[in-house]
């Protein structure tokens, strides 16, 4: 297969080249080396299937330091897909407390909503004054 460009790597994965030299700096995939006659370094297939890994996992709610921590596992090879698992049960364990918390927020929001007037002088803005409150 032809190597890419790191544009055509970015437009194969739909990230920004600025993007994958930012994994490249946090060490997720490896900056090809430059060829010796000057020109555009070339991402093998195999960086550009780690992107699209990469660009899953995070699809899927994995930070950067837990998508290199599956990589790390996925390159290393001695681990066992329990360990994988569990990564992500606990990724799910995570996303549904964020879920509940999200809920909490929108209700708040609906009862300050309700609890709005919708007009009058924005000194007695009635969701203002609930934020402004240092109360819990």
């Amino acid at each position: 297969m032809k190597p890419f460009t790191i544009g055509n790597a970015a437009k194969a994965t739909g990230v920004g080249v600025e993007t994958i030299r930012f994994y490249e700096r946090r060490g997720l995939i490896a900056q090809p080396k430059r060829p010796e006659g000057g020109g555009a370094r070339d991402y093998d297939a195999d960086t550009v299937a780690r992107l699209h890994f990469i660009c899953k996992a995070k699809e899927m709610g994995f930070s950067l330091a837990e998508t290199a921590e599956l990589l790390a596992l996925r390159d290393d090879g001695e681990a066992g897909c329990a360990t994988v698992r569990a990564r992500a049960i606990a990724k799910r364990r995570e996303i549904e407390i964020k879920l509940l918390r999200l809920k909490e927020m929108c209700s708040l929001l609906d009862d300050l909503i309700a609890g709005c007037p919708g007009s009058g002088e924005l000194s007695d803005c009635t969701i203002l004054g609930a934020i402004e409150t240092h109360d819990r």
